[in-house]
């Protein structure tokens, strides 16, 4: 197995299963992250446009999102350029 192969492996384990939908909220999301840097303000833009996908959170799971969107802001970084 490549390094390539078993990034893709890990990354599928720390994502996880994720619907069409789930997957459309989650670029949102990033899309905004990459834009202003800052989670609350990512998550409220994303809920308008996907209010139904949309993560409600507080003071308590605050950073534990923070840290998934950063994530996947990286994970899809690598993707990019590996795909090049």
């Amino acid at each position: 197995m490549s390094d390539i192969d078993d990034y893709l492996s890990i990354a599928n384990e720390i994502i996880g299963e994720r619907s069409r939908e789930e997957e459309l909220y989650d670029n949102e999301v990033v899309k905004w992250l990459r834009k202003y840097g800052k989670i609350r303000k990512a998550l409220n833009k994303a809920k308008k446009k996907y209010p139904n996908e949309a993560l409600e959170y507080d003071e308590s799971s605050i950073d534990e999102l923070r840290e998934r969107y950063e994530y996947l802001l990286s994970h899809e970084d690598i993707i990019k350029r590996v795909s090049h």
